[in-house]
């Protein structure tokens, strides 16, 4: 018997797909302190201004914003910090090879909840061009306007 997983999206970079090409995601675990997961799962989290940064051979989420939980007495943590991302040496070593390249950056996509722990979906990006934007943009416009097209004729 499978057990069903169960996923439960805590903040999006919804920007991300519009302003980069995605080359290859990853799933990444997280190290926060207990007040961060209670403010992570009210959802205070923004990951507009985040990315990722390789230092010391470790993997950190910079510019992340978890807003601080309200109920704590004392002891809160600091809502924007570098936060180490977990994950296995070998990505790791594929990821910096990658990012040591003209023009690729690695950015969040999504925080979410699964099962009980929380994850990072992490992506390795290349920045569009403008002309890139417009010529996605003009794609979708066409495709909207033949569903309408179709959904007219019936």
């Amino acid at each position: 018997m499978k057990k069903k997983e169960t996923e439960r999206s805590l903040a999006l970079n919804r920007r991300a797909r519009h302003l980069y090409v995605i080359v290859d995601e990853l799933e990444c675990g997280i190290a926060l302190v207990g007040t961060e997961v209670k403010s992570l799962r009210a959802g205070k989290c923004s990951l507009a201004e985040a990315y990722g940064q390789i230092k010391k051979g470790e993997l950190y989420l910079v510019g992340a914003n978890i807003g601080e939980y309200a109920n704590a007495s004392y002891g809160s943590h600091k809502p924007v910090r570098d936060r180490k991302l977990l994950l296995h040496a070998r990505e790791l070593h594929k990821w910096n090879k990658a990012v040591s390249e003209k023009g690729m950056t690695l950015i969040p996509l999504q925080v979410y909840l699964k099962e009980h722990l929380i994850k990072v979906q992490m992506a390795l990006v290349k920045g569009k061009k403008t002309y890139d934007k417009r010529a996605q943009e003009k794609e979708r416009e066409t495709k909207r306007e033949m569903d309408r097209a179709v959904r007219r004729d019936r």
